[in-house]
């Protein structure tokens, strides 16, 4: 079992958070251009893909709250999961050291 992946999609989730964070922060701020993450997975790790949202032109935010409300619940459960694999795993490996002593 390898826990890697685990950190790898906690730290991807929580770089989703920021541009999130950030994007929300920003909704009053005219003409702000809003970033999106997309999480990708490989075999071996989660990684973050940061790109800067298409323009529509408008002079206000253009940040749109009904997404990234979702995204950030999204986000926050995926850390959340991660850290009770991690946990679990430690669990277990605690166990079988237990069982061999």
């Amino acid at each position: 079992m390898n826990i890697s992946n685990n950190i790898s999609s906690i730290q991807a989730h929580t770089t989703m958070l920021n541009v999130s964070a950030n994007n929300v922060a920003n909704v009053n701020t005219d003409g702000f251009v809003p970033s999106d993450t997309k999480i990708q997975d490989s075999k071996n790790s989660v990684t973050p893909n940061i790109r800067k949202a298409d323009s529509n032109g408008s002079l206000k935010s253009q940040t749109d709250l009904a997404k990234e409300i979702p995204n950030q619940i999204i986000a926050n459960r995926a850390v959340d999961s991660n850290v009770a694999a991690i946990k679990t795993y430690d669990s277990m490996l605690g166990s079988l050291l237990d069982i061999k002593a």
